[in-house]
């Protein structure tokens, strides 16, 4: 068996970077290492992500975070409401249907759920 267990994410400010993952998608403080300027973040189903801005890897926005939503419109709905800015609302995308925000350092979230992913399809 092989499980992606956690990744690591180098941010500028990872208290910053931990309030907003906090704020706006809802993932809970596994752990903080304050010295290391570091915090385990993790989501409802134990999947971590290590924001670190302890200066051993520069930030370097080139991957994208996917995560899945019980409804991506409704999802979407509720965070512009509490002012969460998207690059873009769900639609459909040549990966699919969902999405697209930006963390702190410029990340690429996408949100999607399995099904607009169905019903909409992919291929933008």
């Amino acid at each position: 068996m092989i499980k992606l267990d956690h990744l690591s994410l180098p941010v500028r400010d990872w208290q910053a970077s931990r309030d907003w993952y906090l704020r706006v998608l809802g993932l809970t403080i596994e752990f903080e290492i304050p010295d290391r300027r570091t915090v385990a973040m993790r989501d409802e189903f134990d999947f971590t992500i290590f924001l670190t801005s302890d200066g051993t890897a520069p930030v370097a926005p080139g991957c994208v975070l996917t995560f899945q939503v019980d409804d991506v419109a409704a999802t979407h709905a509720a965070l512009v409401r509490h002012g969460v800015a998207f690059v873009h609302p769900p639609q459909k995308m040549f990966w699919g249907y969902g999405a697209e925000l930006r963390d702190p350092d410029g990340y690429r979230i996408w949100l999607y759920d399995e099904r607009s992913m169905r019903e909409q399809g992919g291929g933008g």
